[in-house]
């Protein structure tokens, strides 16, 4: 893995994004920014899961004032998604947002950008320069590849705020496409210092859209690329987070909850491993603590090779043995796997 890429480090609200801070882990609720209530408790039950900071949109001055009343109920910091309107990011704002994400492609005049810039240095705020393949500016240069038009209109915006003074900058440069959005990325992490938020945007259903994910910010981190991420699902909210999570964890770059371990099952298996399996993840959800556990179908992929879990289960016939740390510690009856491995994690 490469060593991690060096950022300006910036605070939003709490939580430290770049430098050698731990990678952040951000979401965006899915509900009616207008409906409080709905909102916080979105945003509650994705803290609860891990979510570090949250995103909430912004289309009216509805939902600008809503900021208000959330701030008072969660204690994630919270970013205002602003497209179009620039008097909204003014709005959220003056509300308490923490921060604020503006899509340089669609906000317009400089001398808008700039005007929100004010009013972000005066409350310092940062502000993520949000770039879309989808929606680049119309002066983008069609002689340029996807991920050069967005790099460039990333630069542009940069340059503005910097004119003014402003350097709590954060950048974002996401596509579908996952070699145009690394390529973008690439880039802009040699000409900037800022710290960078990663992901692919308009992933899909979880089924493709994490597998697209991983591909594209488990990449990039292993390049050393990425201070914040998102996994954006077509999917509960929920499923981002657990999902950023999991390709932080493969990585090793953070740990947070359980890690199961399971074979994928052949021939030589004599119990339902999948069923099982399944189970034992619910299981895990409830657990915040890392532990490294395994589910093995038999004894040929049993302590073995999950000798690195810290419990775990080989299934046979009937019967199957559990271990800790490649040891054998007892044998239970089929009727009990479940239950008997789940008190041993509980124990461990």
């Amino acid at each position: 893995m490469n060593p991690r890429r060096t950022s300006k480090q910036i605070r939003i609200s709490n939580i430290t994004v770049g430098g050698n801070a731990p990678i952040v882990v951000q979401s965006m609720t899915k509900t009616d920014t207008r409906d409080v209530m709905s909102t916080v408790n979105q945003i509650k039950g994705l803290e609860d899961c891990g979510c570090e900071i949250i995103r909430v949109a912004v289309p009216d001055a509805e939902a600008a004032q809503a900021i208000r009343a959330i701030k008072k109920s969660i204690s994630l910091p919270l970013i205002a998604d602003i497209h179009f309107d620039y008097r909204l990011a003014l709005m959220a704002l003056e509300a308490g947002a923490d921060g604020l994400r503006l899509n340089p492609g669609n906000i317009g005049e400089p001398e808008k950008i700039l005007a929100v810039a004010r009013a972000a240095k005066e409350r310092n705020v940062p502000i993520r320069i949000g770039v879309n393949a989808g929606s680049l500016p119309k002066s983008a240069n069609p002689d340029l590849t996807t991920a050069q038009q967005m790099v460039a209109a990333a630069l542009g915006q940069i340059r503005l705020l910097e004119n003014l003074g402003f350097d709590l900058i954060k950048v974002s440069l996401k596509a579908f496409d996952v070699p145009t959005t690394i390529e973008a990325y690439l880039d802009i992490a040699q000409k900037v210092p800022y710290p960078l938020h990663i992901g692919i945007t308009e992933a899909g259903l979880p089924r493709t859209g994490i597998i697209r994910s991983a591909a594209g910010i488990g990449t990039l981190l292993y390049l050393g690329i990425g201070d914040t991420i998102r996994v954006s699902l077509s999917a509960h909210p929920r499923e981002e987070v657990i999902a950023s999570y999991e390709i932080l964890k493969s990585l090793n770059l953070r740990q947070r909850g359980p890690i199961l371990v399971s074979c994928p099952s052949c021939g030589r298996t004599e119990v339902d491993l999948v069923k099982l399996a399944e189970q034992v993840e619910q299981e895990l959800l409830k657990i915040n603590k890392p532990i490294k556990v395994a589910v093995m179908g038999c004894v040929v992929n049993g302590p073995g090779e999950a000798k690195d879990a810290d419990i775990g289960i080989a299934c046979g016939k009937g019967k199957g043995i559990l271990f800790r740390k490649g040891e054998k510690i007892g044998v239970v009856e089929e009727r009990d796997f479940l239950t008997a491995l789940m008190a041993e994690v509980e124990r461990f």
